[in-house]
């Protein structure tokens, strides 16, 4: 099934601006406020909600920090596992099990090295968080791509946990192994379907194909740094095209979204990439695309209507090349297009992690300097 594209120039989004009359931004709230909860973080890269109010926040260089709204992060956790920090890779997405308020259990991905520390790959690991919050305890890493290789880039490493309970991993081709991301005898560019014990479930597509790693929920991805579930339980990603070409796309069972062989970016300097296809028959199309690389990083929907109608059930995108939160809305059903898109909040830094509260407002992580940002709703 063909989805819909839609790539975003200035004049692009001008002239669907006028054709909707102005009316697709009638109801966005002016000027959100943006309020400091937490800084003095260095080069963080996910956070997630603590029941008790806290957050627990990932530092790329191999630390996890719990920090008050208000306060800086406290000292880092121990009972980390060895974390490769190089490039693009180290300690990266952080995620609460659903039941975390009995079982404490977090999970978080990162940068593994090999015995020898010549290579390296993503890695999932499960720990439970101890009682009094100083250290991760029994840790067990219940996935690593396949296979480890020598590089610093394109690590992917978002986690979505389903509303069955299983585990949606991204994984990023690690940039030398593009081509192998349209083939199924490896991890690379691919999205990961896996339990919680890290067992691979019955029903995922190609679970009993030979020749096909079993793991495998999508594959023809280049870098995906953002992940979420939508209102109905679907899983959305977006993921950095080379230059030019990020994408947003809605992930479906087994379907291939193209990379490398299709591509709305074109090599660094310039030139096409392959054939220089932007379409192709059996690969997806993205929902959106941008033709300038905002470089996106953190995804969220959001659920609650705190900012009003027309922000609730919109996507918003963290852009770490232009410092901007973005928007995105999108129809619902099987053929999803753009309503709506543009920035909401400029010049805010270089955001890496864009989450829902249990507030039901927007947390935004920005990386160097280091914070926890809040966004308020602007006063009525």
């Amino acid at each position: 099934m063909r989805l819909h594209t839609q790539a975003l120039t200035l004049p692009s989004l001008l002239l669907a601006l006028l054709g909707a009359g102005a009316s697709a931004f009638a109801q966005t709230p002016a000027a959100p406020r943006l309020e400091t909860v937490v800084e003095g973080l260095e080069s963080p890269w996910a956070m997630a909600f603590l029941p008790s109010g806290k957050f627990l926040i990932s530092e790329r260089p191999g630390r996890l920090h719990i920090a008050s709204p208000g306060g800086k992060p406290g000292p880092a956790l121990l009972g980390l596992p060895a974390v490769d920090a190089v490039g693009q890779g180290g300690l990266l997405d952080v995620q609460l099990d659903s039941d975390f308020a009995r079982n404490r259990t977090v999970y978080f991905c990162f940068n593994e090295p090999d015995a020898d520390k010549k290579l390296n790959g993503t890695a999932l690991a499960r720990a439970r968080l101890s009682e009094d919050e100083t250290r991760l305890e029994a840790p067990q890493v219940i996935f690593r791509q396949n296979p480890k290789m020598a590089g610093r880039h394109h690590y992917g490493c978002r986690i979505v946990e389903a509303p069955d309970g299983k585990l949606f991993l991204t994984l990023g081709e690690r940039f030398a192994g593009m081509q192998r991301a349209q083939t199924l005898d490896n991890h690379l560019g691919k999205v990961v379907r896996i339990g919680k014990d890290g067992s691979v479930p019955a029903d995922n597509p190609f679970a009993g194909r030979p020749g096909a790693l079993p793991e495998i929920w999508s594959y023809g991805h280049r870098n995906p740094q953002g992940a979420t579930l939508d209102g109905q339980g679907q899983l959305w990603l977006h993921e950095h095209g080379p230059q030019g070409g990020d994408e947003l796309n809605r992930v479906v069972k087994g379907r291939n979204y193209g990379w490398p062989v299709i591509t709305y970016g074109e090599n660094y300097g310039g030139g096409k990439i392959g054939e220089g296809l932007t379409a192709k028959e059996g690969m997806e199309q993205p929902v959106a695309h941008w033709v300038h690389s905002i470089a996106p990083s953190g995804l969220t929907w959001l659920n609650s209507a705190r900012y009003g109608a027309d922000w609730q059930g919109s996507f918003f995108i963290g852009a770490l090349k232009f410092r901007h939160l973005e928007r995105v809305k999108v129809s619902a059903g099987e053929a999803p297009q753009v309503q709506a898109r543009g920035k909401v909040i400029d010049d805010v830094g270089r955001l890496r992690d864009v989450r829902e509260g249990p507030d039901g407002l927007l947390y935004l992580l920005t990386e160097n300097p280091g914070r926890v940002l809040r966004v308020a709703p602007p006063a009525r």
